[in-house]
């Protein structure tokens, strides 16, 4: 089997893979034929060169818009994609709830100016346990958020694309759910899915967690909930937009002020970043092809059609 990656592997990960996939070949030029390329975003040409019902395996999570697209002209090449980020990704999510929940930020931020005012005052933080929490993608990442609030003692409802309950079923579970996570990609099924109408449908004291994509959610009905205190708060670490230079990553806010709110915990997109995300990345990949090069099938498919 001919395994070709295009994806950049530097030492120590280029010896991994090899280790495990014998015969791995690396570099720009792509041979053709060839049976399974690593590739994030392939032009129309590269992918011509994956031999019929070959794979592609992208070498991150997601599936990149132009990637789906032309995948969508090559029904007969399977495409697989990488959960090497959920442990980390899952930890950052349960961090922003609590986060938000506990008022950690805020409350540090007093203690810094020497305020204990906050200690002493009417606490609107409501408590999880015993308390539903709503993922919206029980994938990889939200099954790993749903065992750790489980083990707060919240129940937990999972949302996936193939099993009820699905995303049909959402809005009857919507006035009950403390804590709405996010993991869901963003496609043009689930472009600004989440709106002020389902917004509203929370409680008061809901929080939203968003480490999906931030597109999936109204950007300016999600601002006005948060301003008019209709939600108790929110953990964004998807945006809608994105810094387009060096310069601009120094000195960029978003759109509608999120930053000016109290009851929002901002982070970067920096849920899967960590010392460790390079090893588990190319740990992943070697997995994933080493399967394919014994003829087996990854558990980690991605359908162009869907998106995820």
């Amino acid at each position: 089997m001919r395994i070709h990656c295009r994806f950049e592997a530097d030492e120590p990960h280029r010896s991994r893979l090899l280790q495990r996939v014998p015969g791995l070949t690396f570099g720009e030029r792509i041979p053709d034929p060839v049976d399974v390329l690593v590739h994030g975003v392939p032009t129309d040409a590269e992918l011509a060169c994956i031999t019929p019902n070959g794979s592609l395996v992208v070498p991150y999570a997601g599936l990149a818009t132009s990637t789906r697209d032309r995948l969508l002209e090559r029904p007969d090449v399977a495409v697989y994609n990488l959960h090497h980020n959920a442990g980390l990704v899952a930890e950052h999510t349960v961090g922003l709830l609590l986060a938000v929940v506990r008022q950690i930020v805020s409350a540090d931020a007093a203690m810094r100016r020497g305020d204990w005012r906050i200690r002493y005052g009417p606490d609107p933080s409501p408590r999880l346990f015993g308390k539903r929490a709503l993922i919206l993608g029980y994938g990889a990442i939200g099954h790993r958020v749903g065992t750790t609030l489980e083990a707060l003692g919240m129940e937990v409802v999972g949302i996936r694309r193939t099993q009820p309950p699905t995303l049909a079923d959402v809005d009857a579970l919507l006035p009950e759910t403390r804590a709405l996570i996010v993991t869901l990609p963003h496609t043009p099924a689930t472009d600004r899915w989440i709106d002020a109408r389902r917004l509203a449908r929370l409680p008061r004291d809901a929080v939203v967690v968003n480490v999906g994509r931030g597109r999936v959610i109204d950007e300016d009905a999600l601002f006005e909930a948060l301003q008019s205190r209709q939600l108790l708060g929110a953990g964004i670490d998807v945006w809608w937009d994105y810094p387009t230079s060096p310069a601009a990553r120094g000195a960029m806010w978003p759109r509608r002020p999120f930053h000016e709110l109290d009851n929002v915990v901002l982070s970067p997109h920096r849920g899967a970043h960590g010392a460790e995300t390079e090893a588990l990345r190319f740990d992943h990949l070697a997995e994933v092809l080493a399967t394919l090069a014994a003829g087996g099938t990854p558990d980690t498919r991605v359908d162009p059609g869907e998106g995820y």
